[in-house]
């Protein structure tokens, strides 16, 4: 699978995760971004392609082109897709990984905690459905 659009892969299960998405439907500027849970056909085929991309559901991904972004990466790449203030994020993008994925694996342990699983999918916006992958 080739992605021609970045995707962003997410825990599909996740409460923060879907707020997150719902997040950057709302505050995004140029509308390329397309989304895929985890646990789906998409990441799967996603995964064959870039091994890195972990089948634990702790991590968000931003495949875009050649490159699979992974944790604090992933929303520091994406924020370049967002309008401003949002967008100036991107420029924290040659922060070193390891400590700004601190702070992310901190948030990504006690997720379920705080913000809760979702037992039921959504259904996007009819202008958002194209966008949402298997």
């Amino acid at each position: 699978m080739t992605a021609s659009q970045p995707v962003v892969l997410y825990d599909g299960t996740c409460g923060l995760c879907h707020r997150s998405v719902q997040f950057i439907l709302r505050h995004e500027r140029d509308h390329e971004l397309q989304f895929a849970p985890l646990q789906g056909e998409t990441a799967a085929a996603l995964r064959a392609r870039f091994p890195e991309i972990p089948t634990t559901l702790e991590t968000v991904v931003l495949v875009d082109g050649d490159r699979a972004r992974l944790r604090s990466k992933a929303f520091l790449y994406l924020s370049r897709h967002l309008r401003a203030p949002w967008r100036w994020s991107y420029g924290l993008r040659w922060f070193p990984g390891f400590v700004l994925d601190l702070g992310y694996r901190f948030i990504a342990a006690i997720r379920y905690r705080v913000w809760g699983r979702v037992d039921a999918c959504d259904l996007p916006a009819p202008e958002h459905r194209a966008r949402f992958l298997p």
